[in-house]
Order: C-alpha cells, then sequence, then structure tokens
C-alpha cells in the first residue's frame, strides 16, 4: 500500500490545481488518471489556445440546480487572481473580446506551467480507479495494480463530455457510494441537431439573436450540415429552455423594411431584398419564391419577416449533439450536499468534490476553466 496525505482522483484542471495546493502546504499528494497524460481538456481548450479566465466570472454566468454555490470560490479565488498566477508562469495571453483572456503561445503554455506547480507530486497515469473505502478515519483507494491510503481523497473526476478525450463516470459512482445524489447530465455548450434548417445553409455564419427562457443571447451562429452550431446556440444550450426563438437580424424591423421595398423596388425579388440583411442563400431559403415584392400581400410580406426576426424551433424539435463534441455537462453531484466554503462533502469528512464532476457548468468564454481553478485550489487549501 501507498501512503499519502491526499489522494486526487483526476488530473485535470481542477485535480492539478487541488494538488499544487495541498502541496504548497506540506502535504505528500498522489494525483491518479484514467488517461495517458494529464490536462488532456487544457490543452485541447479554447482551440487549443486556452481560454483560461474571464473578468466577468461571477455566479450568474453559472448554472445548475443551485448556482449560488459557486459564490464561496469565486470569492477566493478571481480573475485577477488567475492573471497573477499567469504572470507568474511568464504566460502572455490575448483578449478575443474584453475580459476574455486566451494563451497568447496556446494552450500548452498552461499545461506547462500547471505541470511545474506540481513538481513534487506523484502522477500515477493510466491508473483506474475501482474502488474507494472509509474507514478508521482512511481512505483506501483501489486500482487494478495497486492500493493507496490517504486522509482526505479530492474527486476531480470532471463530467463526461468531450468524450474523445476520454472520460468516466466514476466520480459520479463514488458520489453515489458516499450517499450524495447525481443530477442526471446532459450535453450542454453544444451544437443542436434540428429539421428546421436546410442543410444546403451548411457552413454560413451570421449574428443572431436567441431568446431562452426569456434570456437574450447576441452571438455568432452557424449553419450545419445537422442544425446550427456556434456561439450563440452554444450559449443557449447551457441554460434551462424549451422553445428557442431566433431572431436572425437582431435590430431590423424586416416588416418595415420588406414594406418599404414593397412601394419603392417592387420589382426585386423577396430573396433580393433581404440579400441586404442575410447572406444570399439564407435569402433564397427564407423566401425562394421569384415573384415581384410588388405582388405580395401585407400578411405573406409579415409571414415572410417572422422567418427572419422570430424563428421557433420547438423543444420537440431540438436534440442536443451529444457528449462527443459537448464542452461541458449539465448536472453531476448535488451541491446541496458540499460544502461551498471548502468543497468538502457534508457527508463524508475528508472527501472533496471539485469542478466539473459537481452539478456547476459555466457559460462560454473561460467560465468553466476558472470554476476549475477557484473549486480545485478551494479543496486543495482544504484537504
Amino acid at each position: 500500500m501507498r501512503n499519502y496525505d491526499v489522494i486526487i482522483i483526476g488530473a485535470g484542471a481542477a485535480g492539478l490545481a487541488a494538488a499544487a495546493q495541498a502541496q504548497s502546504r506540506g502535504r505528500r499528494v498522489a494525483i491518479l488518471d484514467m488517461g495517458n497524460v494529464p490536462a488532456r481538456k487544457v490543452a485541447a481548450s479554447g482551440g487549443g489556445r486556452c481560454n483560461f479566465t474571464n473578468a466577468a466570472a461571477s455566479a450568474n454566468r453559472y448554472f445548475g440546480q443551485n448556482p449560488d454555490f459557486v459564490r464561496g470560490a469565486l470569492a477566493r479565488v478571481t480573475p485577477d487572481d488567475i492573471l497573477d498566477w499567469a504572470r507568474g508562469h511568464n504566460i502572455s495571453w490575448t483578449e478575443k473580446s474584453p475580459g476574455q483572456y486566451f494563451c497568447a503561445a496556446g494552450a500548452a503554455a498552461a499545461v506547462n506551467a500547471l505541470m511545474h506547480d506540481v513538481d513534487n507530486v506523484d502522477i500515477f497515469t493510466n491508473t483506474f480507479v475501482q474502488n474507494v473505502e472509509h474507514k478508521n478515519n482512511e481512505f483506501i483507494v483501489s486500482t487494478a495494480n495497486a492500493q493507496f491510503i490517504s486522509q482526505s481523497v479530492i474527486v476531480t473526476t470532471g463530467g463526461t463530455s468531450f468524450s474523445t478525450l476520454g472520460v468516466s463516470d466514476v466520480g459520479y459512482k463514488i458520489a453515489r457510494q458516499f450517499g450524495h445524489k447525481i443530477i442526471p447530465v446532459r450535453p450542454a455548450l453544444c451544437a443542436i441537431k434540428t429539421s428546421i434548417f436546410d442543410s444546403q445553409l451548411a457552413g454560413i455564419s451570421l449574428d443572431v439573436e436567441i431568446t431562452v427562457g426569456g434570456e437574450r443571447i447576441r452571438d455568432a451562429m452557424l449553419f450545419t450540415h445537422f442544425g446550427i452550431g456556434g456561439p450563440a446556440v452554444y450559449r443557449a444550450t447551457i441554460r434551462d429552455f424549451d422553445n428557442l426563438y431566433i431572431n436572425m437580424a437582431p435590430g431590423i424591423d424586416v416588416y418595415d423594411v420588406l414594406r418599404v421595398a414593397k412601394k419603392t423596388a417592387g420589382r426585386k425579388s423577396v430573396a433580393s431584398v433581404l440579400s441586404d440583411i442575410l447572406p444570399a442563400r439564407v435569402a433564397k431559403w427564407v423566401c425562394p419564391d421569384v415573384r415581384h415584392i410588388a405582388d405580395y400581400r401585407d400578411d405573406d410580406i409579415r409571414k415572410i419577416a417572422q422567418r427572419v426576426n422570430n424563428i421557433i424551433i420547438p423543444h420537440n424539435d431540438i436534440k442536443l449533439h451529444g457528449n462527443i463534441s459537448a464542452e461541458v455537462v449539465r448536472g453531476g453531484v448535488d451541491t446541496s450536499k458540499v460544502s461551498s466554503k471548502t468543497m468538502e462533502s457534508k457527508l463524508c469528512p475528508g472527501l472533496f468534490f471539485a469542478g466539473e464532476v459537481l452539478d456547476i457548468a459555466g457559460d462560454l468564454g473561460g467560465f468553466n476553466l476558472h470554476w476549475a481553478w477557484a473549486s480545485g485550489r478551494v479543496a486543495g487549501q482544504n484537504a
């Protein structure tokens, strides 16, 4: 048996952040990970550029049954703290938009910094955790080849998103074993499969406004061969929703535009008029009829305008594209039985959870990595 003070299950962003903090406190730390290299999702994040934090990180950008759970960790680990960490490792950054920070030299810079911070931690890769027991105030963590004993265990196994990088539901199994409830998991920050749009629109991107759950999201939408994706759609899927409402010409009253064109450019087709607002292929999809716009009744024009300003995708025609490409999942370990101040289980002293394994999912734009750093640090400071 191998003895440690803290065993961390999962060598992702949260696990490495936790290990660095525990190591800095003089704890003997081991990380067990099923993959062949640590920080696989960090390396792939932000399209390989690692959007490592966001200045707007606050409770209103996180989702779950109790999003207020994040307040404690976010107060203890702020975006400025993460920027200070980056400076300390000579990581330079760029801002895709104000407050959205990417590694200028790519995600490898963040991965190298994380690994530097855990230089005295024993990391066991290709190691599958088979069982966790708690006896006599000690944890016994069993793998196929060895047993590990520790005073504390931190579960940072992540969710089941981005399955191509190798993921596992072992974190949920451990949580259930110690009495924790698992909120059902679904893909989030992902594309949507729908029959509303023609597959011939695939590859076209345009600025849209999506209304979901009473909230308006203004961002880019990408047509795909199976439906829609892009930042606006990703951000919509992180939220609770029923139907989706899409405005493909935000800020423009298309009915007014068409009514004016009927009077001033009556020999044009509707698609021709709309092509001043929309990409030509999208304009033809909205109205393929080649009749002159002057030949349309106002009621018909109003219906066409609705196909631009208020496209409704009913819930039964929405299929989330799945965990293969989803950046995160909604759901996970119910936070009601986890301390928001320490990340420790309220049901089993010494057991901690951090990162995406919890029922917390952040918005698109660096919020999930910030949650991993924040919750991981807090867990590592208390284990």
